[in-house]
């Protein structure tokens, strides 16, 4: 076997392998003399064909399979002759020769990274604690969620909840389908286009109203964005929104058994101190990865662009099919998710050096730490606990992420961190972001 590679660009081999003739009869023959024991043919007792009547018979065909075996077999044992890495699968073409024969594998291989420049990376630490604002401010939401609403005869008012009938009409076209019946509408919620909110101010139970806006320029619907409409409205009900005292039923109805005040400050302290800890920790996560990204600039092969592409596009492909849609209506052109694609490979890449040059193995102490806390939310924690560690791939998964947490950890240690303190709300705005 004689092996030749070119390095046709960056990332791109061509390699070319040429087999013997000898090799080639030798694997037909032991196929042929198979074939001779297990073949049924007329004028002749079962396995006792003549090689010669089987190789006239079925010639070509043993020499294709055997081509294409030689061409599995050889093509792994160039590249470990060669010493070389491919990065997916190649695009094989073969030829006969007068003697013997020749394929050639086109692939990409992966790239080598330099992690020099980790010791440089500028890494920016958010620190934030849980001030008693905030904690006002939380339970001020969750009383907000628990609010019970009052059919009442006045006027509406901002914060209030109006149920209505209205249909809408642009450029001479209806475009809600007739009449929208008993739609409920927060006055300040923000849900309606910019201005519709306010125009139900002042109305009673019973009253009929036409007004006039304009669609916002970035409003999903093209053949509504940036124009006018009129919308004739008809209010059927008004409610006025009532708050909740904190006592014993609000309190017990968060899961704070012993309806006490004092419990339920400490336990709602505890959750958003606990939000608020896996907030941080992720925005530091996407500090690392986008300084990564930025400082060790890698080439990129594009046969696993191409395959992370498959992987983004899936959610979208599964939500549509849910909906009833055709995957192939869908308007997803690779280019919408080339940059992520991008993102996800070189950084899998960097990661997986980083990780195999620096011999960081998974801490199983700190995999059986995670998945307590994961569990610690549900009513039996050990059932969780059980469940992971019963299947071997629910328990990989969970490796994989410490692994990469504990990578990230290491890539920290290494970086030059700066500090920024910012308040409750930011971080855990950015983190939503």
């Amino acid at each position: 076997m004689q092996v030749s590679v070119e390095k046709t660009s960056e990332l791109s081999r061509k390699m070319t392998v040429s087999l013997p003739e000898e090799m080639i009869q030798e694997k037909m023959d032991i196929r042929f003399k198979s074939l001779a024991r297990e073949i049924k043919v007329d004028g002749f007792r079962p396995g006792k064909v003549p090689v010669r009547v089987v190789k006239k018979m079925h010639g070509e065909r043993v020499r294709g399979e055997v081509m294409g075996d030689l061409i599995q077999s050889t093509y792994v044992e160039a590249l470990q002759k060669e010493q070389i890495n491919p990065a997916g699968y190649p695009h094989i073409d073969s030829a006969n020769k007068e003697e013997g024969f020749e394929y050639t594998a086109e692939f990409e291989v992966y790239p080598e990274i330099s992690l020099e420049g980790i010791s440089g990376l500028q890494i920016k630490k958010l620190v934030a604690t849980v001030e008693q604002a905030d904690q006002d401010a939380m339970v001020a939401k969750l009383r907000e969620q628990k609010k019970e609403w009052t059919e009442v005869e006045g006027s509406a008012e901002k914060g209030d909840r109006v149920t209505v009938s209205f249909s809408g009409v642009c450029e001479g076209e209806n475009f809600t389908d007739g009449k929208v019946e008993d739609y409920v509408v927060e006055i300040g919620a923000g849900k309606m286009i910019p201005g519709f909110e306010g125009e139900l101010i002042g109305l009673t139970a019973g009253t009929d109203k036409s007004f006039e806006l304009t669609f916002p320029e970035e409003y999903g619907n093209e053949k509504l964005a940036g124009k006018s409409a009129t919308f004739d409205i008809k209010v059927s009900k008004v409610e006025h929104a009532s708050l909740p005292e904190i006592d014993g039923d609000f309190i017990k109805a968060y899961g704070v058994e012993d309806g006490s005040l004092s419990s339920f400050n400490a336990d709602v302290k505890a959750n958003m101190e606990r939000e608020l800890v896996l907030a941080l920790k992720d925005k530091l996560k996407n500090a690392v990865m986008d300084a990564l990204y930025e400082t060790l600039q890698i080439a990129i092969p594009n046969v696993l662009v191409d395959e992370e592409i498959k992987n983004v596009r899936k959610p979208y492909e599964a939500n549509a099919k849910q909906q009833g849609l055709k995957v192939e209506d869908l308007d997803l052109p690779k280019e919408m998710f080339e940059a992520q694609a991008k993102r996800r490979v070189a950084l899998g890449l960097i990661l997986g050096e980083i990780i195999r040059e620096n011999d960081i193995k998974v801490d199983d102490a700190k995999v059986k730490s995670t998945i307590e806390d994961m569990a610690s939310s549900y009513e039996r924690p050990e059932d969780v606990l059980e469940w992971y560690y019963a299947d071997e791939s629910r328990l990989n998964e969970v490796k994989q992420m410490v692994l990469e947490d504990q990578t990230v950890d290491w890539v920290v240690a290494q970086a030059r961190v700066s500090e920024e303190t910012v308040n409750f709300n930011d971080a855990m705005e950015k983190q939503q972001q």
